[in-house]
């Protein structure tokens, strides 16, 4: 068999709609067989089967192509779409003869893993799902149905339109979107993601954390003859409102950074206020 039939059998053209549409509902459940061995490498492999399937018609080229596909995979997971394209891509590419190795295509999934992460991390996970869940909460206190629908609509609005028009864009650009996530424009739009996360979630801090301390420094009577009582909260709030809150805050970053459990903190905060009520320092 000639090369030029051989490589005729092996490619059919570029990914139809339903192919699309079928790596996208994969691609949704590409933590469904996490593991600690390969991480998402079973996830990223059945999400790759409609565009094996598409370019590849010999079942020895798609063994080999879903052999190279369970290697080890791991990266923020609403993000991996644009890698998924980039990847099929490659494999339309290497599918029609070109020469592109199997290497190649396993060095441009590890080289784009780092990147994806640093990227969406910063953007899903520490922007727009605290955002959101500080939106939705704030008016879900007040009674509304509207703040669990907000965070519930908005985080799975974020999460479809990720997915879908990440992989059609990876596709698309295919190995030149490598060049535009190593470059200095995502990094700078990472750093802007993080200043406005850290930015809501500060302003958040004084607004939701309410501390009382009741405790009574001194009593007096003014010129008027009316009796006065000063309380540490009332020189406190004179002094800065929400100090205490932001101390806690900033108490809880540095011991976060001296990588302090999380679950820690949470029960020291527990003892250091049933304490503080017991003494008389903290009022409910």
């Amino acid at each position: 068999m000639s090369e030029a039939v051989k490589t005729e059998q092996k490619t059919s053209g570029g990914l139809t709609k339903g192919d699309i549409r079928s790596t996208y509902i994969r691609s949704t459940f590409l933590l469904g067989s996490f593991n600690f061995e390969r991480m998402q490498a079973i996830g990223f492999c059945v999400s790759m089967i409609p565009a094996i399937k598409r370019f590849y018609k010999d079942k020895n080229d798609q063994a080999e192509a879903l052999k190279r596909h369970l290697e080890f995979f791991n990266t923020t997971p609403w993000p991996a779409s644009p890698i998924m394209g980039v990847v099929a891509a490659m494999e339309e590419q290497k599918a029609a003869g070109e020469p592109i190795e199997t290497a190649d295509i396993t060095n441009v999934k590890i080289g784009l893993m780092g990147p994806v992460a640093g990227i969406g991390d910063p953007i899903f996970w520490g922007t727009a799902r605290p955002v959101l869940a500080a939106l939705g909460a704030s008016l879900a206190v007040s009674g509304s149905i509207v703040g669990p629908l907000i965070f519930f609509v908005g985080i799975n609005l974020i999460r479809m339109l990720t997915r879908w028009y990440g992989f059609r864009l990876g596709y698309q650009q295919g190995t030149d979107i490598i060049r535009d996530v190593t470059g200095n424009r995502l990094k700078k739009l990472t750093q802007m993601a993080s200043v406005l996360g850290l930015f809501v979630m500060g302003a958040l801090v004084s607004k939701w954390t309410s501390i009382k301390m009741p405790l009574v420094i001194a009593n007096y009577t003014d010129n008027a003859g009316k009796p006065v009582q000063l309380t540490l909260q009332s020189q406190l709030d004179a002094l800065l409102p929400g100090l205490v809150a932001l101390l806690m805050t900033f108490g809880s970053m540095w011991l976060l950074r001296r990588r302090v459990n999380a679950i820690w903190i949470i029960f020291g905060m527990f003892a250091l206020g049933i304490l503080g009520y017991w003494v008389g320092l903290f009022g409910l």
